[in-house]
């Protein structure tokens, strides 16, 4: 009933111009509920080409399939002209720029690609019009040039998106536009608007009657007039929308749909008044969980991890019962972190450092999963297990060779032995190394032979590189990882040079650990900022919880970086936190007490599923009458 209590009137020319054949093409159908109206611009430059008419084609079949007025719909009738044209076969890829309106006789809507236009006309002025997808275009509206000048623009043809591009096919689609009686669309080619400016094409239609030829001739007319010295294929076409469709049910759905608005609007005031009751202990509930959170990573950067273990647990048995998704797996990750860890300090404890180094590796793994909260913790844990075995290993190295006879390199061993035992507070191992020098001293006043000169200037080397090789552990131990490298540089030359390739294989174990750990330090300054960056975001967001998180990751960092100053200073941000959030609570408090009586809409975002997704539906059969197609003329 739509096409029949409607008047559409519909007029095209579409001609070669000067050129042997025309490229253009125009067509359109109108079925009993829907219509659709396509016109197209070859690009291609082989005169044989129908790109044009192929993409037409595809557009209306597409349509006729599944007659629609969705924005999906009309991006897949683009789609399949995009499709048509991609150079199937083995074909050379064809190209076009095309425009599609479709129209149930009440409402429009267009699509397109390229530099085709279309203008829409209400009481002679014009209400909605396209944009060319071009270069020319972008850099016209950039510089804020005349409309007009882009007829003669030199980039005005360099389309970045249009009908067979293939991948990044991207076309643009309007929202629905409500037709009134007497609106105008003009739909046209570029050898139209490169030799009519948009003034000239206004007042052909501003002055328009009933009858579209009069307009088409009298801008014919006026485009021949000019006379250009070379003239494109031009095709212009215009729907006349006499009479738009009335719907005669229009006041009795209105009516209908107004007592179901109300009906819904009671239902939803009761439900509104039980979900505010939920939400709030929700809210609550959701504070309380977050403030264990957040206790769980002040008590982890604490290395508290048995009160970081009973925060957690609590903190995940409230996302459990809150059924938050992300809030879960995150502290399901802590959890884990924390169970390692505590596992490792276990075998820490009992002097099974071997074990331990393996268990702490499996926490650092865990870590990963947790934002690397432990590492600081837990490296230390290794670099101090790895300087026990160091100890042990100096003082079995000594023990090789004083028995071998060497005592000055067994003694600098032994010494190595106590001076990291003493640095990293390794009782046992001191009180190993001291045992190990009373006999390496005892063993060398029995010793008959005097040392020759060259085992003295042997001695001064040694002793050199030992104190080279001291100062940069010395260094290493301050975090000065620079100076350590250039100090363990110097011992490695001078072991090098005597040729002491045991001495030189583990300066060079020291000198790529300095290299490691400068690294380190550079990876942790960076990711502090981000820490301390993200947290500024989140508080200008007013996501304060979120804010003293990423916060305390950030004072954790700097501290460890021994960067006081910035730590300070993020105390300082933490404090202002702390007290922002009491002075919310304590407004939060007096609203409920003051509010009492009056209902408070306080929304939360919960992890929700995904959002429905229109799926573009058939419309069933083409049907309806025959379809008028206008194609393209050959001179």
């Amino acid at each position: 009933m739509r096409k029949q209590n409607s008047t559409f009137k519909t007029g095209f020319i579409s001609e070669a111009g000067s050129e042997l054949k025309n490229h253009d093409y125009f067509a359109f159908v109108e079925l009993e509920d829907y219509a659709c109206y396509v016109i197209a611009d070859g690009l291609n430059d082989m005169p044989d080409a129908d790109s044009a008419r192929l993409a037409t084609q595809a557009i209306i079949l597409a349509f006729q399939a599944s007659p629609s007025m969705r924005k999906r719909a009309i991006r897949s009738y683009l789609e399949a002209a995009d499709l048509a044209l991609g150079g199937a076969d083995g074909r050379e890829r064809l190209k076009a720029s095309a425009t599609v309106l479709v129209t149930d006789y009440v409402r429009l809507r267009y699509g397109y690609a390229g530099n085709t236009r279309l203008r829409l006309y209400r009481d002679g002025h014009v209400m909605e019009e396209t944009r060319d997808m071009s270069l020319g275009s972008d850099l016209t509206r950039e510089r804020e040039l005349p409309e007009d000048t882009l007829s003669r623009h030199e980039e005005r043809n360099n389309l970045f998106s249009y009908l067979g591009q293939g991948a990044g096919f991207a076309p643009a689609v309007s929202k629905r536009i409500r037709l009134n009686n007497g609106d105008i669309a003009a739909l046209y080619t570029r050898g139209i608007w490169e030799n009519l400016d948009s003034g000239e094409l206004d007042d052909v239609f501003s002055e328009a009657k009933d009858d579209p030829k009069e307009c088409l001739d009298l801008a014919e007319d006026l485009l021949l007039s000019k006379q250009p010295s070379r003239l494109e294929n031009y095709t212009l076409a215009a729907v006349f929308a006499d009479k738009v469709f009335q719907d005669p049910n229009r006041k009795r759905r209105i009516r209908k749909i107004a007592a179901v608005c109300v009906t819904a609007l009671t239902v939803a005031l009761t439900v509104g008044m039980v979900a505010w009751v939920f939400v709030s202990r929700r809210r609550k509930q959701t504070e309380e969980m977050q403030r264990r959170y957040a206790n769980t990573i002040e008590y982890i950067q604490d290395a508290n991890f048995i009160r970081a273990a009973e925060e957690c647990e609590k903190a995940l048995g409230l996302a459990e019962k809150l059924k938050l998704k992300k809030p879960l797996k995150e502290l399901s990750d802590y959890q884990k972190l924390i169970e390692a860890v505590n596992a490792a300090e276990d075998s820490f404890g009992g002097g099974k450092y071997e074990e331990a180094q393996a268990a702490y590796v499996t926490a650092k793994e865990r870590s990963r999963y947790a934002d690397r909260l432990a590492d600081a913790y837990i490296d230390r844990r290794l670099e101090a297990i790895t300087d026990y075995l160091s100890v042990f290993d100096y003082i079995q190295l000594g023990d090789t060779l004083a028995a071998q006879g060497d005592f000055a390199r067994a003694e600098e061993k032994y010494l190595q032995a106590k001076s990291l035992a003493t640095r990293t507070y390794f009782e046992e191992g001191r009180k190993d190394a001291l045992d190990c020098l009373d006999a390496l001293y005892e063993s060398r006043q029995k010793a008959e032979e005097a040392d020759t000169e060259q085992a003295k200037e042997k001695a001064v080397n040694e002793t050199g590189a030992a104190q080279l090789a001291a100062e940069g552990d010395k260094a290493f131990a301050e975090g000065d990882y620079g100076s350590a490298g250039a100090y363990y540089a110097m011992a490695l030359e001078k072991y090098m040079d005597m040729g002491d390739e045991a001495h030189a294989e583990l300066i060079r174990a020291r000198i790529a650990s300095s290299g490691q750990k400068s690294e380190e330090n550079e990876e942790k300054e960076r990711q502090a900022a981000e820490y301390e960056q993200a947290a500024k975001t989140q508080e200008a967001l007013g996501n304060e919880m979120e804010a003293k998180k990423q916060y305390l990751f950030a004072r954790n960092a700097y501290r460890e970086l021994k960067m006081d100053d910035k730590a300070a200073e993020i105390d300082g941000r933490l404090a202002l936190l702390e007290l922002e959030l009491e002075r919310k609570k304590e407004e939060e408090e007096k609203k409920e007490m003051g509010d009492g009586g009056e209902t408070e809409e306080d929304g939360m975002n919960g992890p929700g599923g995904d959002g429905g997704r229109e799926g573009a539906g058939n419309a069933g059969g083409s049907g309806g009458p025959a379809a008028e197609t206008g194609g393209s003329h050959e001179v």
